[in-house]
């Protein structure tokens, strides 16, 4: 029994010992060094990368989100532009705004910042910005792309399911064959999410916060993806310790003051092999994978005048 006993304390040792934390830092450094390169090529030719983003409201969250996008913009070389319009504009006006911007030729990259005020919302929003300068990846012509099987991550495509891509890459993990279960069928993470690693070779399986018998589907995978908004709704009992899934985790929730995920960090960390941490994960992978967006805008934009 002793040594029963032994045995299975050195297995959760080896275990912990064996869990990767995905950080985003080195990855991120390594795309943004690229960026700076290719924003001073653009600069070379007298092309200044210029993002604006349209805001409506003063919404704290979404000003934070903001912050941040501004900060890496700035950092790589290129050009940022907030337009601030309140709450009660009128869809006129909103949609004035978006078409100048459009028009603009020293504009490469447009951002709605979601979310917009509720009389705006039954507008076709994804497809407002021309699909060379949707930087976010959501116009139905950016996302056919991923409908026709496409790998090329040097174009524009949703910004955290590429994101996700590259963190794995960073950390040479090999997806063909990898049966891999996203939990979350949102338009911005889930679906393209599912699709684009459906083209890198895993089998998918898309499901979501109400799928019977969810524990089933995350303990026989190889990756899953946790994005159901819901703070640590994933703990051990989700994942099979013999399976040393990797976890990529996508929630952003605000939990006693502090940003947490929806998987509970600590209670995995002994059963899983790796796994991206909240903050400092996903969050930092989608902001430069944005600033990739706007830069691959820059170089091919001009072939769409």
């Amino acid at each position: 029994m002793e040594v029963h006993n032994r045995n299975q304390s050195m297995d959760a040792e080896h275990f912990l010992m064996t869990t990767k934390l995905l950080i985003a830092k080195p990855a991120v450094e390594e795309i943004k060094n690229h960026l700076l390169e290719r924003c001073l090529s653009l600069k070379q030719r007298g092309i200044i990368p210029s993002m604006s983003v349209v805001l409506i409201g003063n919404s704290p969250a979404s000003l934070s989100y903001i912050k941040n996008k501004r900060k890496m913009c700035e950092e790589v070389g290129a050009r940022f532009q907030l337009h601030q319009l309140g709450e009660d504009v009128t869809a006129p006006e909103f949609l004035k705004l978006i078409s100048q911007l459009n028009d603009d030729e020293r504009i490469h990259g447009i951002i709605i910042q979601l979310p917009v005020s509720d009389h705006l919302k039954n507008l076709n929003l994804p497809n407002l910005v021309k699909p060379s300068k949707d930087i976010d990846g959501f116009h139905g012509e950016n996302n056919q792309k991923l409908y026709a099987g496409s790998t090329n991550l040097q174009q524009l495509m949703p910004c955290t399911p590429k994101g996700i891509i590259q963190l794995l890459q960073h950390y040479d993990f090999n997806l063909q064959g990898k049966h891999a279960v996203v939990v979350g069928r949102s338009l911005i993470v889930g679906k393209p999410l599912s699709l684009l690693l459906s083209n890198f070779g895993a089998t998918v399986t898309l499901a979501h916060s109400q799928t019977k018998d969810l524990k089933s589907l995350t303990r026989s995978a190889d990756l899953v993806v946790a994005a159901i908004g819901k703070a640590n709704f994933f703990n051990f009992t989700f994942f099979d310790p013999g399976r040393r899934t990797v976890v990529i985790d996508v929630g952003m929730n605000s939990l006693n003051g502090k940003l947490t995920g929806d998987v509970e960090i600590l209670s995995v960390t002994n059963v899983v092999s790796a796994i991206s941490p909240v903050p400092g994960g996903v969050g930092p992978m989608t902001v430069v994978s944005l600033i990739e967006n706007l830069i691959i805008a820059a170089e091919t934009i001009r072939h769409s005048y």
